[in-house]
């Protein structure tokens, strides 16, 4: 069943609608958590209270990254310039992402999604896995090497480390002012706010959660979308995509925007965040979801990724 036959463009049309207001909001929410999680270590700073903090930067950082990926996609504010201009600055630099890379990338997989030419299938194609193999995968998360990989990829393509005539590894710190002056210049103005409220060392709970939670958000987020489906290599987004509706803790850490909502997004790509819960009770409504993988909390998601033994 396609989205077509069950609804008019008029209807399609209402959903797009794209709003200034819901688009400000959502970076509003977002950095308001973030400010809230700097805030309780400095005022109550214990172990207890850094360890809350690092979570919810983590799911925020994750946060930030779908606001960029909707920025991307043009649909979060009303202007193609807002749109990119806060995706650029507000959005990805401050995850150190440059989100024409990360659109070139994501544009590619909606096109190959269901095919072995989706650019994203190496991440989820093998699954469900030992629970073994998710728990390594997981500490590797924790302990910062995921973080290292991904810096050691995206230098790589970057030519920020490249290899000379003698084949001796370079580092051009031009390149990497070129490259990543939006990563570098908006971590710089966080960790010089923080300064001059006299907390500079609050920055670190940002590249602690960086380096940890953020990571394993954004592994269990992009599992949840696409891994164990019913036919990954099905052009049916409703056989090769899942949506999962997350619990309220969810929603500060692997489910930030309605990033849940990610079977919707792929059936149409042009729909906000803020309209995929109507767009998704719509679909329900009509029948489209009947044969969907839809799961119930992200919990019960991981049960379906780890093969039995």
């Amino acid at each position: 069943m396609k989205v077509t036959d069950c609804f008019s463009r008029e209807e399609i049309q209402e959903f797009c609608q794209r709003s200034d207001f819901h688009g400000w909001l959502a970076f509003l929410i977002n950095w308001g958590i973030i400010a809230f999680s700097f805030a309780i270590v400095a005022a109550w700073p214990n172990p207890l209270s850094a360890l809350l903090a690092i979570v919810l930067l983590g799911g925020r950082q994750l946060g930030l990254g779908v606001l960029m990926h909707e920025c991307g996609h043009g649909s979060l504010f009303k202007t193609k310039a807002l749109n990119q201009w806060m995706g650029k600055w507000i959005a990805a630099a401050p995850v150190f992402y440059r989100i024409d890379d990360y659109m070139k990338n994501h544009l590619e997989h909606h096109r190959k999604i269901g095919s072995e030419e989706d650019p994203d299938l190496h991440r989820y194609q093998r699954y469900p896995v030992s629970s073994a193999s998710l728990k390594r995968k997981v500490m590797r998360d924790v302990s910062g090497k995921t973080t290292w990989n991904y810096f050691r990829i995206v230098f790589n393509a970057n030519k920020i480390f490249y290899l000379d005539n003698a084949s001796k590894t370079r580092f051009s710190l031009r390149q990497l002012v070129k490259r990543f002056h939006a990563p570098i210049t908006v971590n710089l103005i966080l960790l010089i706010g923080l300064a001059a409220l006299g907390m500079p060392l609050l920055y670190l709970l940002w590249v602690v959660s960086y380096f940890s939670f953020y990571m394993v958000f954004s592994r269990i987020r992009n599992l949840a979308e696409h891994a164990a489906v019913p036919d990954l290599f099905n052009d049916d987004p409703l056989m090769n995509t899942r949506t999962t509706i997350p619990s309220w803790w969810e929603r500060l850490t692997v489910a930030p925007n309605s990033v849940c909502y990610h079977l919707e997004h792929h059936l149409v790509p042009s729909v906000p965040k803020y309209h995929l819960a109507d767009f998704h009770r719509a679909l329900k409504m009509r029948g489209v979801l009947d044969s969907a993988d839809i799961s119930i909390g992200y919990a019960r998601l991981v049960r379906k990724l780890i093969s039995a033994p």
